[in-house]
């Protein structure tokens, strides 16, 4: 029988933890003398009696390791229920957000997605827009967790290929889990301290800098302003620019720098290739502002790395509406997107490596019809990658580009227009925040799309979080027999 309480601890344990945090943002209410306080009260009792409840009562089957099946489940159940009990203050504060708009926020918030369905950030009470930044920082250090532990041990999309360098979990997942996220987390703090410390230096105001910072180092993107970033136009996009380059990098490299060694973070193939198409891009887009738009070196060179930064780490920050750059920009930033940044990172969307992988698997195709009687293997890293590795990546593929076409036409059945249909289904499979157009584009919102296009985007927040096949397996037969 399927023994469901090894699942039900950690996703208790996890929701009472969020709702001791909702605390933080309590405290600010309280010291803002905003009335809202006792919203983020009332929410965090909630959270945690429900929370602890679930986990004392599972508390009794955690002896033993994760089976696959319930690591499976429980990937997926922490999605769904943080986000669920995240949107509580949403819901009950003076923001008055409707179900679907607080989920919406929510999940968007732990998926470090960064669309949003609020506006008016500006007037917004303190506390909300903590929690909001807090929401992702959260998702952040989460999904470094699971793509350093749980997706390599479910052989998800060629995440297999870092098993390896990930620490051996293989029937003790939750203990390593535990070691793990104890190393990243201090990592995790310690760059947002020092990115909230480079935005207080350069002019933010405290509040805002730690907001940022937050939302920063979780490639979330979320703003304490409607102008998103365009507020702080200047020396503070360069430091963004980095922090988000930072954040989108492998953090078990990190571990292994603070362990002496620099070589593997210098020679990863993932990493080289994500600078050197954030560099390549740059210098496109800046010389077609240059040439096009007779815009300056330094103010295009700027906006260039900082919209570049933002969209293929899949921060979703906005410093100016890009679609008014030109057609050649706008197409170029929708498929930046797909590309996403490392493995092992708080970026999302595709990923670099799996790109590296389908141009290998590629080469090697083009080789043996050349030389039939060759003997090629394709590489990564200079390893040979089996088949193993190739045919999971290609199943990725296969299924992104399947489901992004889905949900293009569901969400157009629901009367959204082309651009906005294909983009917010491009924009929520692959976590980057904003999407094309005047309704979601970098200026707009998602707040005047439907309800039902809002729930089909929850679903695909979600499930492009957590690299697709994590959710899907769950619709199978054969995983709940098994």
């Amino acid at each position: 029988m399927f023994d469901l309480r090894p699942v039900g601890y950690v996703i208790g344990l996890l929701v009472a933890v969020l709702g001791a945090t909702m605390c933080i943002p309590m405290l600010i209410d309280l010291i803002d003398g905003s009335a809202d306080w006792t919203v983020f009260l009332q929410s965090a009792v909630i959270t945690v009696l429900i929370g602890g409840t679930i986990a004392i009562a599972s508390s009794n089957g955690v002896e033993q390791g994760l089976s696959i099946q319930q690591t499976f489940l429980l990937t997926t159940g922490v999605w769904v229920a943080l986000p669920l009990f995240g949107a509580l203050p949403f819901a009950l504060s003076e923001v008055d957000a409707r179900i679907v708009d607080a989920f919406f926020e929510s999940m968007s918030g732990m998926t470090t997605t960064g669309a949003t369905v609020f506006s008016g950030l500006d007037e917004m009470p303190k506390g909300v827009l903590l929690w909001r930044s807090m929401l992702q920082w959260f998702g952040g250090i989460g999904i470094i967790v699971v793509a350093m532990v749980f997706l390599p041990e479910l052989r998800i999309g060629g995440m297999q290929i870092f098993r390896s360098e990930a620490f051996d979990t293989m029937g003790k997942v939750l203990p390593r889990a535990a070691e793990i996220a104890g190393r990243i987390t201090w990592i995790y703090i310690f760059l947002t301290m020092t990115c909230a410390v480079a935005y207080f230096l350069l002019g933010m105001e405290g509040f805002d800098a730690i907001n940022h910072a937050l939302t920063t180092m979780s490639t979330g993107g979320f703003s304490t302003h409607d102008a998103s970033f365009g507020k702080y136009q200047g020396t503070p996009e360069y430091v963004a620019s980095v922090f988000m380059i930072l954040a989108s990098l492998p953090f078990v490299r990190y571990i292994q720098l603070l362990n002496g060694t620099a070589k593997p973070l210098l020679v990863d193939p993932q990493v080289r290739a994500y600078l050197v198409v954030i560099f390549l891009v740059t210098i496109a887009m800046t010389m077609f502002r240059l040439i096009v738009d007779g815009d300056n070196f330094a103010h295009g060179f700027r906006e260039g790395v900082f919209n570049v930064t933002s969209i293929i780490s899949g921060t979703g920050y906005a410093s100016t509406d890009y679609q008014e750059w030109g057609q050649l920009p706008v197409v170029t930033f929708f498929f930046l997107g797909l590309i996403g940044g490392c493995a092992g990172s708080t970026a999302c969307s595709i990923k670099i490596f799996r790109y590296q992988l389908l141009l290998a698997s590629i080469r090697v195709a083009v080789q043996r019809i050349h030389s039939p009687h060759g003997v090629f293997l394709p590489r990564y890293g200079g390893r040979p990658v089996s088949q193993d590795i190739l045919s999971s990546v290609m199943a990725f593929f296969l299924f992104f580009i399947v489901s992004m076409g889905v949900l293009s036409v569901a969400l157009s059945l629901t009367g959204l227009d082309f651009v906005t249909s294909v983009s917010g289904a491009a924009t929520m499979l692959a976590n980057i925040g904003p999407g094309l157009g005047d309704v979601i584009g970098p200026s707009g919102n998602f707040q005047p799309l439907n309800d039902t296009a809002k729930w089909m985007m929850i679903g695909a927040m979600l499930i492009g979080r957590l690299e697709l096949l994590v959710v899907y397996v769950l619709f199978t037969l054969n995983f709940w027999r098994g």
